[in-house]
């Protein structure tokens, strides 16, 4: 078990290589204005920051507030471009889908928990995996605003170019950096702000709001400090 201390001193050289990275991408990027070009990698772990987030224990800057990846089985084909497209949602309507993005949905019910009066996307958000086209189009004001929310989010990606596997590499640096990041059940290191819109969601177990994270997932699990060490290497080999 890795004490408060101990985990403390791992945030901040995780931040250590989050500033050497950004260094090397030449500085945050950001859906509204970011494409896919002939550098962009094919596959890797992506890290989502927010305006006003700031960490407040392991030094300054902004706090990661959400961790992902992709082609998490065998033989998938889903690149980090098209995972990042499903987040950023459509250029052309403006909206976008939450039921095939994780951290749209999330952000989506916090607003909507956050919005004390009656909202008609109440009844049908975040049900089933696939919705009709009047479905759609009750929910596409809440997918807009969805949209504008993760397009000035500022992220950063790391290029990790192995195979499609629940085992990947790619898997291994994102849950473990997920669990380094995650107060969910510890003393909490960089809090997040009492404006934080994920304070106001409800999800399952209050993953988000205890965690400080848009992700549930991995939010319990117990790191491997290692994970630091990888993911030097391969901020180096950049």
């Amino acid at each position: 078990m890795t004490t408060n201390e101990k985990r403390l001193q791992h945030i901040i050289r995780f931040y250590t290589i989050m500033d050497t990275l950004k260094d090397k991408l030449g500085g945050y990027k950001r859906l509204e204005t970011f494409t896919n070009g002939s550098s962009w990698v094919k596959r890797g772990v992506y890290f989502f920051f927010e305006d006003g987030e700031l960490r407040s224990d392991s030094g300054e800057g902004m706090r990661v507030v959400h961790v992902g990846t992709h082609a998490m089985r065998d033989g998938g084909n889903t690149t980090l471009w098209d995972r990042l497209r499903n987040h950023r949602g459509s250029e052309k309507s403006g909206g976008g889908n939450h039921r095939c993005s994780a951290i749209r949905k999330h952000i989506g019910q916090a607003y909507l928990d956050r919005d004390p009066g009656h909202r008609i996307e109440k009844t049908t958000w975040a049900n089933g995996t696939f919705a009709p086209w009047d479905i759609r189009l009750q929910e596409h004001d809440l997918e807009m605003t969805v949209s504008n929310h993760i397009r000035n989010m500022p992220f950063l990606y790391l290029g990790v170019e192995d195979d499609p596997s629940p085992y990947s590499q790619r898997g291994y640096i994102s849950r473990n950096v997920i669990g380094l990041l995650s107060n969910y059940d510890k003393p909490p290191i960089d809090s997040p702000s009492d404006q934080w819109l994920g304070l106001h969601v409800h999800s399952p177990g209050d993953r988000i709001h205890r965690s400080g994270l848009w992700n549930v997932k991995h939010v319990d699990h117990e790191y491997d400090p290692h994970v630091l060490m990888t993911m030097d290497l391969l901020v180096k080999k950049m």
